[in-house]
């Protein structure tokens, strides 16, 4: 079995989402099988509900053995679910080769006729497993920070809600980075994932259906403004003071809110795309009168959404 690095550093079986086409026909062509069967490899893998080689039965069982010995069909060696009653949430639980795990939710939403809009269904992927921001009121700050995750790894975690989706009748519609990790912390491999699930090979996912999530490392948000405008930007906020915002967010202590805002207002005017502020609703901390009102000062003029999300209790925490 080929291996690979982490961006941790250490070996990892190679998985078939860490290699681009180009990569991917190399490695067909070391294995002695025609140039077709690159397209056929693509398709078993993003068009299909095939979950290893063997699925894939396009290629014939001697291809599927020699791509079995040297390429993963997934970099994922278990994959838990566990299902929402009303069927609207599903939660993958998944374990990397290392044996790193992250989380991935799918979720279906209605047709919306009052707004126009056809039903959806939505993957949110981690970037990381853990994280390093280490907001209190998290689960995921909680477990600390063990590695960014590749390129490959974050497709794979769409990949699977799609296999998921088509035994349901379903398409894929939205991805969003906001599960486990901060995406813009391991920016490089987030792009890289972004550029493979747009591309029409793997299903090419529309540029303006993905989103990503950020605590606020401003950087990251100026250079996603420059190299992938189409992308929509969500901010993770919390607090429209700077004492509270410290507590909630622990970057706010580099970045402060006033460059969180004047960088996103920034990649607003770039991309003509507009900021989703997201704040969980802690009871008691950054839910009173004043709290809203500095929200709204903060916002006024700004044109952006703002997503209030109800806080879910976290174990071992006061939140």
């Amino acid at each position: 079995m080929k291996t690979t690095e982490t961006p941790g550093g250490s070996q990892r079986p190679l998985s078939l989402s860490d290699l681009n086409v180009n990569q991917l026909a190399a490695r067909v062509s070391d294995l002695g099988a025609e140039s077709y069967r690159v397209t056929q490899i693509l398709d078993g893998a993003w068009r299909s509900v095939a979950t290893s080689w063997s699925g894939v039965t396009t290629l014939g069982k001697p291809l599927q053995e020699r791509l079995a010995n040297e390429i993963r069909f997934s970099a994922f060696d278990e994959v838990e679910r566990q299902e929402a009653e009303d069927g609207a949430t599903t939660k993958l639980l998944l374990t990397l080769s290392d044996g790193a795990k992250v989380e991935a939710v799918l979720m279906r939403s209605p047709a919306d006729p009052r707004r126009g809009s056809g039903p959806r269904a939505t993957v949110c992927v981690s970037s990381q497993a853990g994280c390093a921001v280490g907001c209190p009121f998290c689960a995921t700050g909680e477990l600390g920070f063990t590695r960014n995750l590749s390129a490959g790894e974050i497709q794979d975690q769409v990949r699977i809600a799609r296999q998921i989706l088509r035994t349901e009748d379903r398409e894929l519609t939205n991805v969003v980075y906001m599960g486990m990790g901060e995406p813009l912390q391991n920016i490089d491999a987030v792009f890289a994932s972004i550029d493979g699930l747009t591309d029409p090979v793997r299903g090419g996912i529309g540029q303006r259906r993905i989103t990503v999530s950020t605590s606020g490392v401003v950087p990251g948000i100026e250079r996603l403004a420059k190299q992938r405008p189409q992308i929509t930007l969500a901010v993770s906020l919390h607090a429209a003071r700077n004492p509270l915002r410290d507590l909630l967010v622990p970057l706010n202590r580099k970045w402060p809110v006033e460059a969180v805002i004047a960088a996103a207002d920034g990649h607003s005017r770039a991309t003509g795309r507009r900021t989703t502020y997201e704040v969980t609703m802690i009871d008691g901390i950054n839910d009173r009168a004043e709290d809203s009102a500095a929200l709204a000062s903060l916002l006024r003029g700004s044109g952006a959404h703002v997503n209030l999300i109800p806080m879910n209790a976290v174990a071992h925490t006061p939140w």
